[in-house]
């Protein structure tokens, strides 16, 4: 089992960036696929960004490509989502996620992961 800690988010005006940080509590971090996900209010827990458990694969929602970057580091057992050009419509809870079904392959279906953390508030203002 792993517990996942995100932290990073905050209030920040449109145009601007974030860095979303997810903390995992094992040293096995390497052993999962990792992947973001946002739920604003009223709608459901949206696809963000998903890695495989190299960083040697990547997958973007569309309505996030070109402007963010999801990575990890193995050593410090941590994934990452940089966010820049953030518009209003990016405000939501953003969540990380982490799998050990099919670790080279990405994932961008909530039912696919098994450990979730508690989210982190990004609100973009106009």
């Amino acid at each position: 089992q792993v517990q996942l800690v995100e932290s990073g988010g905050g209030l920040v005006q449109a145009g601007g960036s974030l860095r979303l940080s997810c903390a995992a509590s094992r040293r096995t971090f390497s052993q999962y696929a990792m992947g973001w996900f946002r739920q604003a209010p009223g709608k459901e827990r949206e696809f963000v960004a998903t890695i495989n458990w190299s960083g040697s694969k990547l997958h973007y929602a569309d309505s996030v490509k070109g402007r963010f970057t999801v990575s990890r580091d193995n050593a410090e057992n941590t994934v990452y989502l940089q966010m820049n050009s953030l518009k209003p419509e990016d405000t939501a809870v953003y969540y990380c996620a982490a799998t050990a079904y099919d670790i080279g392959y990405l994932h961008t279906e909530t039912s696919e992961y098994a450990y979730w953390g508690q989210g982190t508030q990004v609100t973009v203002s106009s």
